[in-house]
């Protein structure tokens, strides 16, 4: 029987030389492998108490929803700067070559509900702790972070460290 990191494709050498790309696409587009991980990240979330689950644009949505959908929770998206219509909070994190912003609408979560975020991969950890750092200006609780993928040897867990933090696949390098 396949275990999820066999529908991982490993790319050697992209973007650049000495790095091994892990291509998540090959995942989604399985249908055993999809349901796999979301499958495993519901049961990450088994007797965890929580209202909501906020994803990123875009494979935290692709992740995050079924998810929500299966364990009858909301779904909050967290976009790119610009997307969302009504009213907005935004943080800014690092990039590799720059800066990005993520968004979410002020009325997302509200006074003391209780969050799960979902997201694809944790690299630095920079957009995860960007969606952290919303939650908490809009006075919500994070009471667990799941990845599908976590590459350790970039040490994004470092920057979440006070938040209960699973990955179903973890890679020891970058």
């Amino acid at each position: 029987m396949k275990n999820l990191k066999d529908y991982v494709t490993a790319i050697p050498d992209f973007p650049e030389k000495g790095i091994i790309f892990r291509d998540i696409t090959t995942v989604i587009q399985d249908p055993d492998g999809f349901r796999m991980a979301v499958g495993s990240l519901i049961d990450s979330l088994k007797g965890v108490d929580f209202d909501l689950i906020l994803g990123s644009e875009s494979r935290g949505f692709v992740f995050g929803a079924p998810v929500a959908y299966a364990m009858n929770k909301g779904f909050v998206l967290v976009r790119k700067k610009g997307k969302l219509p009504r009213e907005t909070i935004s943080e800014s994190y690092e990039l590799e070559y720059g800066k990005g912003t993520l968004e979410m609408h002020t009325d997302s979560i509200k006074k003391g509900q209780k969050v799960v975020i979902i997201d694809d991969l944790i690299a630095t950890g920079g957009t995860t702790r960007a969606i952290a750092d919303m939650v908490e200006r809009l006075e919500g609780e994070i009471v667990k972070i799941c990845f599908v993928i976590e590459l350790a040897g970039l040490k994004g867990r470092d920057v979440l460290k006070e938040y209960p933090v699973e990955s179903l696949i973890v890679y020891e390098g970058k």
